[in-house]
């Protein structure tokens, strides 16, 4: 399937290794022109390396001011931009009565006033040609418990965002939605973590938790991701699509 998504300029925040990094790849593929956003300078340098034609912009995503600089460096480099990822995430903490305050507001900082301001600064451009696509990585998380308080709180914020953003863009052509990974594994992952330090209790919650019986893959999610920002998807909006091999107990 063309998913005419050539020459589609694109902005993944948090690009630079896991999912997002899986991300860039996917739109590389479809010879999009893709830019990634990352604080780490020694990650982006490496995913400079590993996908050929990606352009790199270093900021920290907890930070208002250089989330609006690296913006402009992206426009300044590309001209325009007909995509935005929503990736850039995190968690700290422990359960909220060992958790500060600092932890939550800084968790909602990376995880949803980032896509919060992202989008501000993408749809006020794309509004221009009336046409674009804001994709938000959110979580099963967002929906029901499970993790780190802080991670969930910002991403069940992310989630109604989405549907909101949604229902003010879509007369204006900017297609807004969300994909909520399960549990994936790759590399950098905390479930890679785990997997390494507990073997045993990691293949017991995939016995359990996960009815497909394995952990997904960034492939998986970042095939999704590609579709929903595709043409192929316009009747898709305001949906947060769950990518879980069934793991979610919710049922919407």
């Amino acid at each position: 399937m063309d998913l005419q998504l050539k020459g589609k300029k694109v902005l993944v925040t948090g690009g630079s290794k896991g999912i997002g990094k899986g991300i860039a790849k996917a739109f590389l593929e479809e010879k999009a022109n893709v830019g990634i956003v990352a604080r780490g300078k020694d990650d982006l340098n490496k995913a400079k390396l590993d996908l050929p034609g990606v352009e790199i912009f270093q900021a920290d995503l907890i930070k208002e001011e250089e989330r609006t600089e690296v913006f402009e460096q992206f426009m300044n480099t590309f001209g325009e931009i007909d995509i935005l990822i929503n990736n850039v995430g995190g968690s700290s903490g422990g359960k909220t009565l060992d958790t500060t305050m600092a932890q939550f507001e800084e968790a909602m900082q990376l995880n949803y006033f980032s896509a919060v301001q992202f989008s501000q600064l993408a749809a006020q451009e794309m509004k221009k040609k009336k046409q674009g696509s804001i994709i938000n990585i959110s979580s099963i998380f967002g929906r029901e418990s499970g993790g780190k308080p802080t991670y969930n709180s910002a991403k069940a914020a992310m989630i109604s965002f989405t549907k909101s953003l949604a229902d003010e863009l879509v007369r204006d052509g900017i297609r807004v939605n969300g994909v909520a990974p399960g549990s994936i594994l790759h590399p950098t992952g905390n479930w890679q973590k785990r997997l390494k330090e507990t073997p045993e209790k990691i293949a017991k919650f995939v016995e359990e938790e996960i009815p497909a019986r394995r952990f997904g893959s960034v492939e998986e999610v970042a095939e999704v991701v590609v579709f929903l920002a595709s043409e192929r998807a316009k009747w898709v909006i305001g949906a947060t699509l769950n990518v879980d091999g069934g793991q979610s107990n919710s049922n919407f």
